[in-house]
Parts: structure tokens; C-alpha cells; sequence
């Protein structure tokens, strides 16, 4: 890889992680296009711009129309051996986030599981730990969304430690929301105001989300409806229109308000 595709890779990346996902997807897509990425190595620059610019549009929110895009990259991915193994599985993991956002529980927790498969089968060659993080991280959230809220826990508490940014943002999510599905919505409160990961713009409104659904638990309707307004102003802000998680904090905030104004 020439230095100049490195220094490229390494601004797309930069871009990525400091939320401006427009910017990233552009500059990536520009350089999976260009004769020098698609050329030699044997388009390995090509196979991590597009990575890259598929992981900007799902972290923007449009990672539906992603789908895909992904699967046509997996494809290509498959047919490789070696230090691609690890690429493949981070385009995987980020495919199983795709499916978590579209509600589909049962296929993003079978993809997450083996996406874990892999990187102990490639571990001794490479550090995996960022791919086995967001595996984890999805495979959580996919428990949760089909109701095993103990068992996401579980997984979410025995990895917060070791995660930091967006990752430790999910993960805290996913604890928070575990402990909303067990209905014990002191615990989640207290554990959403606990600490706020540094998320960036790919997190917004995650925390605020679940911290309006351990308050409506409670009864607090009031803050509850400040909090789920917070989350969808955070979430407009700062993400894609099409993003899956501005309907969720738009379909909170009307469950919260249906019943009206709390009793005197």
C-alpha cells in the first residue's frame, strides 16, 4: 500500500471518528473509485475505503440502503485468506448492525455470534479485540430487542470496562436498557446517570433514550417527556433523517404523552 493510500485511509478514519460522517463517506468512496485503489495489493485499499464508507453511512443512519453493498463486499471478503479475515469480520459486524437497527434480533445475534467464532479463530494472528467489542455490542443489543434481558446484561457488564468511545456509549446503553426490560427501573436510572460515555455524534441520544424509559417506568412522567425531547432534539441534530433511533425517541416521546399531562 503506497503511503499516500495509508495517509488517505488514515484521514477517512479520522473524519469517521470524530462524527463527520458526510466528509468520511465521500473522501472513502473517492478513493475506492480511484485506478490506484482498485489497482495491485489486490484491491485492498479499494475493500477498506468502501468499509469505511459504509460504516460512515450506518453510524449517519442510512445503513438500510446499505445492506446491499455489504453483502457484494462480503462476497469479495470470502473469497480472500489472511490479514483480510479481520477486515471481512469488521464489515460483517458492522452488517450486523444494520440488522439491529431494522429490528431483526434473530439474525443479527446469529451473525454477532459467529463474527465472535471467527476472531478466536484468527486471534493468535492479529488483535481483534475492537471487532470482538462490537460484535459484543450488537450481540446485546440484539438479546434485548428479543427479550433476554438478563443475558444482555450480563454481556454488557462483563465488557464496559475494557470499552471506551462509541463502543463503551453502546455497550452502556445496552446495560441501561437491559435493566428497563427486567423492570427494574431505579437500577437503570441510577446506572444511566452513573456516567456518560464519550460517545460523540455517533451516540447521540442513546443515554437519554433509556434514561426517559426507566422514568416513564417509574411514573415520572414529566421528566420523562423533558428526557425523550432531549433524545429526539439530540438525535435530529446530529444524525440523518433516516436514522432508526430519531423514530424510536419520536415513538417514546408519543407513548410518554398519550396519557396526558401528569395528575396534580
Amino acid at each position: 500500500m503506497a503511503s499516500s493510500q495509508r495517509v488517505a485511509l488514515d484521514r477517512v478514519q479520522g473524519l469517521l471518528e470524530a462524527g463527520e460522517f458526510e466528509q468520511a463517506e465521500a473522501e472513502a468512496r473517492a478513493l475506492a473509485a480511484s485506478p490506484r485503489a482498485r489497482g495491485g495489493d489486490p484491491g485492498l485499499v479499494s475493500w477498506l475505503a468502501r468499509s469505511l464508507a459504509a460504516g460512515a453511512a450506518i453510524a449517519h443512519g442510512r445503513g438500510a440502503e446499505l445492506l446491499p453493498e455489504f453483502e457484494t463486499l462480503i462476497t469479495e471478503l470470502e473469497r480472500t485468506a489472511g490479514a483480510d479475515r479481520q477486515l471481512l469480520l469488521a464489515v460483517r459486524s458492522n452488517r450486523a448492525a444494520v440488522l439491529v437497527q431494522q429490528d431483526r434480533y434473530t439474525e443479527a445475534e446469529a451473525e454477532a455470534l459467529d463474527i465472535l467464532r471467527g476472531t478466536t479463530r484468527i486471534a493468535h494472528l492479529t488483535r481483534m479485540w475492537r471487532v470482538e467489542l462490537s460484535a459484543l455490542t450488537n450481540l446485546a443489543a440484539a438479546l434485548n430487542g428479543q427479550g433476554r434481558h438478563e443475558e444482555a446484561e450480563a454481556i454488557a457488564r462483563g465488557n464496559l470496562p475494557q470499552a471506551d468511545g462509541p463502543a463503551a456509549a453502546f455497550l452502556h446503553r445496552a446495560l441501561v436498557g437491559s435493566l428497563n426490560g427486567q423492570s427494574r427501573y431505579e437500577e437503570a436510572l441510577a446506572e444511566a446517570r452513573r456516567y456518560t460515555p464519550a460517545g460523540g455524534r455517533t451516540a447521540s441520544g442513546t443515554l437519554e433514550i433509556v434514561a426517559a424509559r426507566a422514568l416513564y417506568g417509574l411514573g415520572r412522567r414529566d421528566e420523562a417527556e423533558a428526557t425523550a425531547r432531549e433524545a429526539l432534539t439530540a438525535c435530529e441534530q446530529s444524525l440523518h433523517p433516516a436514522h432508526p433511533r430519531i423514530k424510536e425517541a419520536r415513538t417514546l416521546l408519543t407513548r410518554i404523552t398519550a396519557e396526558g399531562p401528569t395528575p396534580e
